[in-house]
Parts: C-alpha cells; sequence; structure tokens
C-alpha cells in the first residue's frame, strides 16, 4: 500500500487505528522542516537528533492519547512542538550552565548546496555563514520569523500559529527583520553575493 497521496489526516487517523507504518510516512514528510527549524536554533547536530527525537515521540503518545484534534494544522502543531522542546533545552541547557558546539555546522548539511560546483559551494557557504552571523543582531521575533521561513520553509500562516501571532504581526516581524537586515549589511559595507 503507498501512503504517499494519503492526506495528514487520514495517516493520523490510520496509525491510532494501529498502522505504526502511517507515523513513518508523517515523520518522512516533515523531518526536513522539523529538523532544520531544531538545527538552526539550537546549532549542535547531536542535540538537534535528540530534540528531533523526542518532538515525534510527543506526536506520537498524543496522537495514541486522542488529544491531537487540530485538522488540518498538523506541522504547525508538530512546529509548535519542537520549538517548546527547544525553548526547554535552552532553559535547561543556561541552568546547567554549558554551551553548544560549532555555529556553522548546519551549513554542511544544506540541500542548496548539493547541484553546484566546489567553487559556489565555497561561496555558497560562506555567504550562509555570514547571513546567520548577522541574523544574532535581530530582536528574537524578528530572527524566528525569518528562520521558520527561510530555513524552515514555512508559510505565513503556520509561522503564526506556530508562534502564536496573528498573520500580520508573522508579516511585520519578517518586513523589520529584512529592514534591520539591509541596515547591518549597509553598516558593516557586507557584500553577500557572488
Amino acid at each position: 500500500m503507498t501512503y504517499d497521496k494519503f492526506s495528514d489526516q487520514m495517516l493520523i487517523d490510520a496509525f491510532v487505528s494501529g498502522d505504526k507504518k502511517c507515523i513513518e510516512v508523517l515523520i518522512e514528510r516533515y523531518k526536513g522542516k522539523v529538523y532544520s527549524y531544531i538545527l538552526l536554533n539550537v546549532k549542535n547536530p547531536t542535540v538537534a537528533d535528540d530534540i528531533f527525537q523526542d518532538t515525534f515521540l510527543k506526536v506520537m503518545s498524543s496522537l495514541r492519547s486522542r488529544s491531537y484534534s487540530e485538522e488540518g494544522k498538523f506541522l504547525p502543531w508538530v512546529m509548535r512542538i519542537a520549538h517548546n522542546l527547544v525553548i526547554d533545552y535552552f532553559r535547561n541547557d543556561k541552568n546547567n550552565g554549558m554551551t553548544s558546539s560549532d555555529e556553522n555546522e548546519y551549513v554542511l548539511n544544506s540541500s542548496s548546496l548539493t547541484d553546484s560546483t566546489i567553487e559556489d559551494k565555497i561561496v555558497d557557504e560562506q555567504i550562509l555563514t555570514d547571513v546567520k552571523k548577522l541574523l544574532e543582531y535581530l530582536p528574537p521575533e524578528q530572527k524566528e520569523v525569518i528562520m521558520l521561513r527561510h530555513y524552515g520553509g514555512m508559510s505565513f500562516k503556520e509561522i503564526a500559529d506556530v508562534t502564536n501571532v496573528s498573520i500580520n504581526t508573522a508579516l511585520g516581524r519578517m518586513r523589520y527583520a529584512i529592514m534591520n537586515l539591509r541596515r547591518i549589511v549597509d553598516e558593516k559595507k557586507i557584500i553577500l553575493t557572488r
């Protein structure tokens, strides 16, 4: 049986009814967006793997207990779980006085780097590293909307759902983030093109 044509809700219903393959299809369907979001926040592949697994363990537990009721909003619901686990990680990390490792490892996992020449890859890697550094200058809510939109591939509706704000607020945060990034690039005289 092929599950690729099943909607999220059909897969959820089948999983709750005992078809374990359906959760694998859901994980496969959204792993890129969820994992990228986690990794871009925690900046450590090992920690990101753990949080990713914890996210889908919570998803499975909630589905089994039939506490999921947001029909048509599966991805935003999963992203909200991942977001909360990332926040929990930072709370615990802060309390333990630990720091995360290499902040640029995510660049090596970027699918956008796979179809170009070696030189293009090096330039793209440097641009992504520079942009990632620039994001650190933004207020947290502006940084978050850029990461969800451009690195997580989420729509503004999904971003609004995940961050519990209106679409207009999400759009406004993106607008101000872009304005602030342009200002920072101008002030620091950074060139981000090839």
